[in-house]
């Protein structure tokens, strides 16, 4: 099992376990996607521990952290973003988001102000996507596919057998981490609760999108799609690269790999992370 120091942070009247690491000045800061916690950036950190702390956690409700007792929507976990930063991260740091983290991260912003010193957007999905036109349809679907899995996610062999595709990208330290947090009942009735509240966020975000982020931003696209879903992965890349370039301190960059890019091309991601780092340094 992984050995990382981590603590409780209180956040909104519940708590987040926050893990952190490196050294330096500077700091880190990482919003994982949907369906995953603080373990999905392992691959990144090694080649940042000497030139930042790095705070890595996980949302109300997933894995170490404490759920509360209410369902709980995009803007919350932007709030307890927001409220842990304050918490744990003294002055202006680098925000790294993957997947729908980048949601959560761009609707933190706008209270992060100065503080938010470089955004990394790691392959986001834009609420302008078309795929969100029947994510209704879609959430209904996949939640049907999770409810079962859920319940024979129970029986060992069989979490390992959902979560192969995890196991190849990861560690085998994190992956047994994920394994023990993440494809559990309660880790994927998270799954679950989290793709419910950004199939209510989208009509909120595409009625008033977060504002521009105002420091330097990159978006990185995985470049290659899933057998079958070539032209829906054409159409997010373009709306990616769309987002980019209305920021205004904007850049888009495809990368070889698949939609973890921080387990497909970790040493990338991190050299992003550093370019944001210098600029926060300059």
């Amino acid at each position: 099992m992984r050995e990382v120091p981590g603590r409780v942070v209180p956040v909104n009247g519940r708590y987040v376990y926050v893990e952190e690491s490196g050294q330096g000045q500077d700091r880190v800061v990482f919003e994982a996607g949907g369906g995953c916690g603080r373990t999905c950036w392992d691959p990144v950190l090694p080649p940042l521990t000497d030139k930042a702390r790095l705070v890595t956690y996980d949302r109300a409700g997933r894995a170490l952290s404490d759920g509360g007792t209410q369902q709980r929507g995009v803007d919350d976990m932007a709030a307890d973003l927001v409220a842990m930063t304050e918490a744990v991260v003294p002055g202006e740091f680098v925000l790294v988001a993957h997947s729908m983290g980048g949601l959560v991260a761009r609707r933190a912003a706008e209270r992060l102000g100065s503080r938010l010193r470089g955004l990394l957007l790691v392959d986001p999905l834009p609420e302008t996507s078309p795929v969100y036109d029947t994510w209704d349809q879609t959430t209904k679907k996949i939640d049907r596919m999770l409810a079962m899995t859920q319940t024979l996610s129970r029986i060992p062999p069989l979490a390992r057998l959902f979560s192969g595709n995890v196991r190849r990208l990861f560690s085998a330290g994190t992956y047994r981490a994920m394994l023990a947090e993440d494809f559990t009942p309660a880790g994927i009735s998270q799954i679950r609760k989290e793709m419910q509240a950004v199939a209510a966020a989208i009509p909120q975000f595409r009625a008033r999108p977060p504002r521009l982020p105002q420091c330097p931003t990159i978006v990185l696209s995985a470049a290659h799609a899933a057998k079958g879903r070539e032209r829906q992965h054409a159409a997010i890349r373009e709306h990616q690269r769309r987002y980019a370039e209305t920021l205004p301190d904007g850049r888009h960059e495809d990368v070889a790999s698949g939609h973890f890019i921080q387990a497909e091309q970790p040493h990338l991601v991190a050299d992003r992370i550093h370019h944001l780092l210098l600029s926060l340094d300059s």
